[in-house]
């Protein structure tokens, strides 16, 4: 009988169908990635789906929904994006245990397939796994631009950025007025301001050639955060429609490279080896010399070259968006800041000497950083061997995520965080506090961001020089900006317009 039965049941197996069969093969496929997923990791949050994982969960806005998760789950907590576990670390203890206190341990970086396609694979900066390498290039390049000037005092990159800042000026008072807005302008000035470190040479706002390579700079970063789903599956860059973000990608990389290509190569005509002029000429006397980076190639170059306008260009233009975007909507912190400015500085231009005496004007900028802050997310990162996080493991090459806006808009730090309130960075005496917990703008460690003096230079005399010069208004009629933010690589502000009168 019970013969009869086995054989007849074997007999029906051929005859599954379909839906029994999807259901056997999901339930292998659940068995094996659960079997698959290292022992004691931090807990799921729920709400993840087999192959998708948590992605739908996350939605458009991930740092929102990471920091309210943070409240259920704790500050260490697992996600799944598609396939694969990614460990969230939230709050100040947790990302500065891991980022400054335990810095090389968490220092590498992932593979991201369109990231590391476009930066070469780790021939730059950004994307370069944790070693020797990475280690003795992040050092040239650090010394290279204290070298060029990113500092105060003398022989400083501020007269330069005081030069792009006059042209923004000039630039914004040829609306007369009017309603406009001013991504465009401010993502010239900073190119330029790149440039002249980079190549020696600032370009005029009309030129052709410096209007591509800015715009493909930007259309990359946008189209960066719009191909994450390649990231998540990479076998999807060969399905017609879903991999336009990928084609972009490369025909705008294609663009940078040939301007960057052109610019080694008039570099290297006109190099003068006692006497490097630019990032470019340092980077090619070290070529040939090869005294401070090992197996250094005219690749890497070019590769460090497009790390440092791809980590500048588009957050510090996306900054200043936000700063001016908060001035219109808190008029009353805007007429403080230009109260300080007149009794400070006066009529001229602001200088970073003028810095340490104008303290709420670098509060404003830095509540700014604290409430939209433009990286919220920070850059993936991967641990550099076995590594303990409170009670749980996390193998070698563990993907982590560092969740800044938790940070960042944590109440135990930021009592109300929500309000918009430039007092927050002054102490009792009104001095600015330089470093305070909870605020890691530019994250930090092993991975802070390469060019964080010289865009704590630019923000603060682009900042001060048009509230200097301008009062920035609402159009007459218009309805209230949103102060939201689209999420991308970056959080961007909502397009928005607004009227510079001048002072």
């Amino acid at each position: 009988m019970a013969a009869g039965v086995l054989s007849s049941e074997i007999l029906y197996l051929p005859r599954l169908n379909l839906q029994t069969s999807l259901v056997f093969i999901l339930a292998f496929l659940l068995a094996w990635l659960y079997l698959k997923r290292p022992r004691n990791l931090p807990p799921y949050p729920a709400g993840w789906w087999p192959v998708l994982g948590h992605l739908l969960a996350l939605g458009r806005a991930p740092h929102l929904k990471l920091t309210a998760w943070r409240r259920e789950y704790g500050d260490v907590f697992t996600v799944r994006i598609g396939t694969e576990d990614v460990v969230v670390l939230n709050g100040y203890t947790a990302v500065k245990d891991a980022l400054v206190d335990r810095s090389e341990l968490f220092a590498s970086r992932p593979t991201n397939y369109i990231f590391d396609l476009i930066t070469g694979f780790g021939k730059g900066v950004g994307s370069a796994r944790w070693g020797k390498p990475f280690k003795q290039k992040k050092k040239f390049a650090s010394t290279v631009l204290r070298t060029l000037g990113v500092k105060e005092g003398l022989g400083s990159m501020e007269g330069k950025i005081r030069e792009e800042t006059g042209c923004l000026c000039a630039k914004v008072a040829e609306n007369g007025g009017q309603p406009f807005d001013p991504q465009s302008d401010l993502q010239v000035t900073i190119a330029n301001v790149i440039c002249s470190m980079v190549f020696g040479n600032r370009f005029d706002y009309g030129d052709e050639r410096f209007r591509e390579l800015s715009e493909a700079i930007l259309v990359t970063m946008d189209r960066l955060g719009a191909g994450q789903v390649i990231n998540v599956f990479p076998f999807l860059r060969f399905v017609p429609g879903v991999n336009r973000s990928l084609h972009d990608v490369n025909k705008c990389s294609a663009k940078i490279h040939e301007f960057l290509w052109e610019e080694i190569s008039r570099h290297r005509q006109a190099l003068d080896r006692e006497n490097p002029r630019d990032f470019l000429d340092y980077c090619l006397v070290e070529l040939e010399r090869q005294e401070k980076v090992e197996d250094f190639t005219e690749e890497q170059v070019l590769y460090l070259v497009y790390d440092v306008f791809l980590a500048g260009l588009d957050t510090l233009s996306n900054t200043v968006r936000w700063c001016l975007l908060y001035m219109i909507m808190y008029p009353d912190v805007q007429e403080k800041v230009q109260s300080e400015l007149d009794a400070v500085v006066g009529g001229a231009l602001p200088t970073l000497s003028h810095r340490a005496r104008l303290p709420y004007t670098q509060a404003t900028v830095m509540e700014v950083q604290r409430i939209r802050h433009v990286g919220p997310l920070g850059l993936p990162h991967a641990t550099t061997q076995d590594v303990t996080v409170g009670q749980f493991h996390l193998p070698t090459g563990a993907k982590v995520m560092t969740n800044l806006h938790s940070l960042h808009m944590d109440p135990a730090y930021w009592p109300d965080p929500d309000r918009f309130d430039p007092g927050r960075f002054l102490d009792a005496e009104g001095k600015i506090i330089n470093k305070p917990k909870s605020f890691m703008p530019f994250s930090g460690g092993r991975r802070t961001c390469l060019g964080e003096q010289l865009a704590k230079m630019e923000l603060f005399l682009l900042f001060s020089s048009l509230l200097q010069n301008f009062t920035f208004k609402p159009p007459e009629g218009a309805p209230p900006p949103s102060d939201e933010g689209i999420m991308r690589i970056t959080l961007m502000a909502h397009p928005f317009k607004l009227c510079a009168i001048p002072r």
